[in-house]
This record gives structure tokens, C-alpha cells and sequence, in this order.
């Protein structure tokens, strides 16, 4: 093989970005299926051999020697063959033999080209899947080239990645030739080719396009601890940050609201609401549901749950439309939340008794039929002669009323003397 060659083949691996190893092995295999394709290709394990100090391959044919007759396999060679070849053969050892000259001619040629081509196609794409690996989990900036049924296909680069329609925000309206930022999903080999996965509808797009923004996220200083998002609606991020001099809050804001209207606008309007991050689990969820003020919160840490109670005048807002900004409260405190307002929390305690129901009287058909009038009005005339503190504990009690109304003429002149002496009438 001469040097012109192998410089060509230099020139399009850097043009390629390839080491200079991964052209050597394109190289050894395109001459290894030359030699195969060639009629008078001898038997045996084809290697290739770099010269030192040359820019030029050796193609070697090994052959394992043996006895006369006891030749089994095509590749193996008698030692009086080999001889021949070489002198110095033995019995159990190589026959090297070098066949480079006969990879030559047109169809030789053809087939070294149709490897090196196919090879470099092949590290290429390899190299394209490797590299948008580690870009998993990043921002990248994209052209919008074509629609392909239902998918867009958005160019960000050395490839055109896919935006499947489950990715894709509701209400954009990805136009042709529109420069957009697509977070990159996932890198994968396929059958037919390297394929990049793109979205737009990922929570961590938030948190790359705030560090794209805000120069305090990107050093370190503020923090964003968590995210939540119902794409093409509203978005809620905590943060928090490691210097007391530094607001988070106003940092992602920036001068004017500009810094949060950036990323507003890359997401076409999308609402963003910015919360101050605490370790006070309490003061995290009544800042979560912001806009909305909270009176107080009370936590059950053993459900990680949090009721919280809210002014009357609050209750919807802190509800959000059809439960949005409880919903994503939820999703970014990880807690279950429960609101009330002032009024539905006051409710039962205002209609609880302060004390014990007053008793209902017995149906008074049921006593005309239960008992004559004169039993009754003996009864009546017996509680009367009753001390005042013992007559007041009688008629107090729930249950012993009805006993006391319904008991004989007999029980009830032994129920008297018994409280003028001092006993309980209860007993």
C-alpha cells in the first residue's frame, strides 16, 4: 500500500475527527477482505502488520506446521511444503507468508475502498451516539427543519434529532427555519443510524434555562432544589442560596423581571413562579402555594401530609384553576396537601355543643298507655318532696329521666325517703 494513499486516508480522518488507531483498524480490515475476495487467497489466519518506521501495512498469512500425511485442516501446511518456503520450518511451528503484492488490480482496489468507506460511515455514526451521550440532560440550541408525520425534526448540529409529539409542548407552534432550545432526551444507536431523542416538555429544561440566565446558578451560588411543571401552563422552581447576602429569588428575577422573561419567552408565554426554598417544611408549602397567603399550616409527618387553612378571600387562589397551584405545590414540596379556608375550619367547632344535649321527653300517647293518670301524678308529687340539690341531679341525667318517668307508684315512695336521707338517687 503506498504513502499517497494512506495520506488521503489521513486527510479524512481528521477531517472526520478519528485517531490515527481507529484509522489503523479500518485499514487492516479493508486489506484482510481484499485478500479474501482474491482467487488465490491461500488457507490460514490473515494478519496485518504495521512496518516501523514506513507509513505502510504487510499482509501476513499464518499457516501452523505438521507432519507429512497428517494434514486435517486447508490452513495447515506439511513440513516438507514449508520447507520450501522457508528452511527453517519445524514441526508445531508458524509458516509466515507475505501476500501484500497479490492486493493489487482494479477489484482489489474496489473492495479496500467499500471497507474504508463503510468503515468511516460506521465510526462516524459512533462517534455522533458517544457524543450526544454526554450531552444527555442538556440545552441545546435547534433549527426546526421539517415536520415527519406528527414529529419534528429539529437540526442541532452534526445530526437532526426528533421531536416525538408526546415531547412537545401544547400551543407551540414549531415553524419551519425557527430557532428553538430543545433538551436533549436521549443518544441511541439504531438500524438505521445514530438517532437523538429531543423534548420540550421536561422539568429539568427549566433548570438549564435558568442557568443559562441567571450567572448565580451557573457559579454555584444560588441553588435551584426543585422544579415543577405542567408544560405549556405553569411552573413552579424553589431555590435557595449559599451566600445570606445574595436573594435567590431576586437573582432569578433579575433587573426588571428580564432574567425570568428570557426563559419566559423561550417557552411562548409559559407562567413561572419563583418560591423561596426553606428547610421549615411548614414555611416551604405556605411559600409554595404563592400567590396565595396562608394563615397557618399543620403538619401529619407520619402521612406526609399538610393541612393548610387559608383567608376565605384566598381559598380559590390558593386552589389555582381546576387545581393547578395546589397540584404543583404538591409536585414540588413532594407532600400531600390539603386546603381548607378560615371559615370551613371554624364551621364544626361552631356547631359542636358546649355541653350535653338536653334529653327528649318521651311521647306522651305512650304514656297515657303505659300508665293511669294517678301513678303519674303520684310521681310527680314524690319528686316534688325530694331536696332541691338531689331534684336538680334527677331530672340533669340523660338516660335516668325516662326511668324516673316510667318506674311504679311503689319504686317511687322508696326513691323518697331514700334522698331525704342524704343517699344518691342514682345508686
Amino acid at each position: 500500500m503506498n504513502g499517497e494513499f494512506l495520506e488521503a486516508l489521513q486527510q479524512i480522518a481528521r477531517e472526520k475527527e478519528l485517531t490515527q488507531e481507529a484509522l489503523s483498524e479500518m485499514v487492516e480490515r479493508a486489506l484482510i477482505s481484499a485478500y479474501r475476495k482474491n482467487y488465490n487467497a491461500l488457507p490460514g489466519e490473515v494478519k496485518v502488520r504495521r512496518e516501523t518506521g514506513k507509513v505502510a501495512f504487510r499482509v501476513i498469512v499464518e499457516r501452523p506446521i505438521v507432519a507429512d500425511g497428517e494434514v486435517d485442516q486447508p490452513e495447515q501446511i506439511s513440513i516438507s511444503d514449508a520447507i520450501l518456503i522457508n528452511p527453517d520450518a519445524q514441526i508445531g511451528g508458524i509458516l509466515e507468508k507475505d501476500v501484500t503484492d497479490q492486493i493489487q488490480g482494479r477489484i482489489a482496489a474496489q473492495t479496500a475502498k467499500q471497507v474504508v468507506v463503510q468503515q468511516l460511515r460506521e465510526a462516524e455514526r459512533e462517534k455522533v451516539v458517544e457524543e450526544y451521550s454526554q450531552r444527555v440532560g442538556e440545552v441545546l440550541t435547534g433549527v426546526v427543519e421539517r415536520r415527519d408525520q406528527r414529529n419534528v425534526i429539529v437540526n442541532v448540529g452534526k445530526i437532526d434529532g426528533i421531536l416525538p409529539p408526546n415531547e412537545q409542548t401544547p400551543g407551540e407552534p414549531y415553524r419551519v427555519h425557527d430557532r428553538i432550545k430543545v433538551y436533549v432526551l436521549e443518544a441511541k444507536q439504531t438500524q438505521r443510524g445514530p438517532q437523538v431523542l429531543l423534548t420540550r416538555t421536561h422539568p429539568g429544561m427549566i433548570r438549564r434555562l435558568f442557568e443559562l440566565e441567571v450567572p448565580e446558578i451557573a457559579e454555584g451560588i444560588v441553588s435551584i432544589m426543585s422544579v415543577a411543571r405542567e408544560p405549556g401552563a405553569r411552573s413552579k422552581i424553589a431555590v435557595s442560596s449559599r451566600d445570606e447576602k445574595v436573594d435567590p429569588v431576586g437573582s432569578c428575577v433579575g433587573h426588571r423581571g428580564s432574567r425570568v422573561q428570557a426563559v419566559v419567552n423561550e417557552l411562548y408565554d409559559e407562567k413561572i413562579d419563583i418560591i423561596r426554598w426553606s428547610a421549615d417544611i411548614s414555611q416551604f408549602i405556605g411559600e409554595s402555594l404563592s400567590p396565595a397567603k396562608v394563615s397557618y399550616v399543620r403538619l401529619d409527618e407520619s402521612n406526609k401530609a399538610a393541612l393548610v387553612v387559608v383567608a376565605d378571600n384566598q381559598l380559590s387562589l390558593a386552589i389555582g384553576k381546576s387545581g393547578q397551584n395546589v397540584r404543583l405545590a404538591a409536585r414540588l414540596t413532594g407532600w400531600r396537601i390539603d386546603i381548607r379556608s378560615e371559615s370551613q375550619v371554624a364551621k364544626p367547632a361552631a356547631g359542636a355543643p358546649e355541653t350535653a344535649p338536653t334529653p327528649k321527653p318521651s311521647p306522651k300517647p305512650k304514656l297515657a298507655e303505659e300508665a293511669p293518670a294517678e301513678p303519674v301524678a303520684e310521681v310527680e308529687v314524690a319528686v316534688a318532696e325530694v331536696a332541691p340539690v338531689v331534684a336538680l341531679d334527677v331530672v340533669a341525667t340523660e338516660p335516668e329521666v325516662a326511668a324516673v318517668v316510667e318506674v311504679t307508684p311503689v319504686e317511687a315512695a322508696e326513691v323518697a325517703p331514700a334522698a331525704e336521707a342524704g343517699a344518691d338517687p342514682t345508686d
